[in-house]
This record gives C-alpha cells, structure tokens and sequence, in this order.
C-alpha cells in the first residue's frame, strides 16, 4: 500500500507527517516507522506522527513514533509541526480560509490535552499544560514518590551531578553546567538515559545560564537521541531554571537548530512554548 507523507521540521527536529484521519490505528507499524526514519534507506526523520481522529472533546489525535520505534507520550517540536499539517490538510479541504489571523485546534496526546495555535506571523504557540514535578509522576527513584527532585546528585560516567527532575507529559532530567558546548553528548546520552534511576529512561537536557531570560541547551531524547531542538525539553528546562532559581519564568531557550520563546506562567502554573514549524517536502512511502 502506497502512503502519501509531508516532511516538517520545527527548528530541525524532524518528523514524517501522515494524514491517519479516516481510522483511530496509526497507517504504519512502530517498526515500520522505524524503517521510514532511517536516513541513509527511508526518508529520514526524528519521528513519524499520524494526525488521527479527535475524541468528543478534541478536535484531532496525535500518535508518534520515534525513529527507534518507541512511542512518547508527546513532542513539543512535533506538536507545532502536526498543528500546521493540519492547517494544511483543512485548507486543502477548503474547511479554512488561506489566510485566516489565528488557528486554535485541540489537540487529545497521551500526555493529555495540548491546544496548539497557529499565530498570523506563522509561529505556533502551545500550551503545554502543568509540569509534574513529583518523582512519582516523572518518574524517577531519586527522591520519594511524593518528593520533588530539585539539584539531586546523580551519578553518571564516574562523575556527580546535580540534576532537576520535571515531566511535561514525558521525563525529563535537566543539569546545569558552566559550557554546554563541551559535554561529550553522545558518549554520556546514553548513559543518563538509561540510567536505572529511570524506570521508563529519561530526556536529558544540558543547560549553560546566559542570563536568566537566555539559555542554551542541547538534549539528548528518549528513543532518538542527540536532536537539534526539543519542545517538552525546553519547557522542563526553564522550570527546572526557576526551581533552581536559575532563570526567569519568561525565557528565549537556544538550542542547535535554533530559539523557543518559553513562559512558565505564574498566573496559571501553564507552560506556553512558541516556535517555528515548516513544510520541507511531500512524498509517497
């Protein structure tokens, strides 16, 4: 059987769209997926994600695939992108306008409801929801199941650090360092990933303090490795920043493929991202 697909990136992190609408089962096999992130012998990507059916109170599903053909609960990058294969999908149907000022959709993921809006400068701002910062919810076994995880020392490649443990629908652990450039991330990624402190493995962001409204970060992702952006990861970054009363609930987070505007907002408790997301090509599996 013959798949149509679109290729997005938000900020290089990149995913393989498919249009699941007409059934609730992804079109593709973890496996398959697999096969279709491969970038020397598929199309290449960080993830396959299907735009499926909504449920009473949502207007569409998100599944995704990693490209190591694990399933996340949600992607922050992946999310901006699928809100735009929808904007293109709907205007293609001619259910929206071409140039409407704003488009809201609600979005049903395994991490819960996520509603992403298109902006008219074509940005897509998210609200990603509450973080989760008992060590129960993320989880993790650094503190008690009822206990947050706030500069926790954890022993990685013979070498203490002191990490924040947050969960934005997916686990995250987050340590600040003095040069994020010179973190050996493919060799210790891994490592902290699949550290037995993580029973369900872990993202993990490394972040260098600009100033407290600018961070770097790089990451290295459960189930795809080193990537140049990570949506849910730069929301638990500046969490974790505040907790640890390293940055402002307000902040530009620089990753390698470039900037996400971040607010932890204290009115609400939400997290709200906005970023990029572009249509790169489209193609038949």
């Amino acid at each position: 059987m013959a798949i149509e697909f679109t290729k997005y990136q938000g900020l290089g992190n990149d995913f393989i769209l498919i249009d699941n609408r007409h059934q609730s089962e992804p079109l593709v096999t973890p496996d398959q997926a697999m096969q279709m992130c491969d970038r020397n012998f598929g199309i290449g990507a960080d993830g396959v994600i299907f735009a499926l059916p909504g449920t009473s109170d949502t207007d569409y599903t998100m599944r995704i695939f990693n490209s190591d053909s694990s399933e996340p609960q949600m992607c922050g990058n992946g999310i901006r992108c699928l809100a735009k294969f929808i904007a293109d999908l709907e205007r293609r149907d001619g259910k929206i306008k071409e140039h409407p000022s704003s488009v809201r959709y609600k979005i049903n993921t395994l991490a819960g409801l996520i509603a992403p809006e298109i902006l008219p400068d074509g940005q897509v701002k998210v609200d990603m929801g509450k973080p989760r910062l008992l060590a129960g919810e993320i989880p993790t076994t650094l503190a008690k199941a009822d206990e947050k995880v706030i500069n926790v020392s954890l022993s990685v490649a013979e070498q203490s650090w002191l990490v924040t443990g947050v969960s934005m629908g997916n686990p995250h652990c987050i340590t600040f360092v003095e040069d994020v450039a010179a973190i050996p991330l493919a060799e210790i990624g891994p490592q902290f990933e699949h550290h037995p402190a993580f029973p369900e493995r872990t993202n993990t962001e490394f972040v260098q303090v600009i100033q407290p409204d600018y961070l770097k970060m790089r990451v290295w992702e459960r189930g795809a490795g080193a990537t140049l952006a990570c949506g849910t990861g730069a929301c638990a970054v500046v969490v974790a920043g505040v907790l640890t009363g390293n940055c402002d609930r307000s902040a530009t987070v620089e990753l390698p493929g470039g900037c996400l505007m971040i607010e932890w907002s204290a009115d609400d408790d939400r997290l709200y991202m906005s970023g990029p997301a572009e249509r790169v090509f489209t193609g038949q599996w």
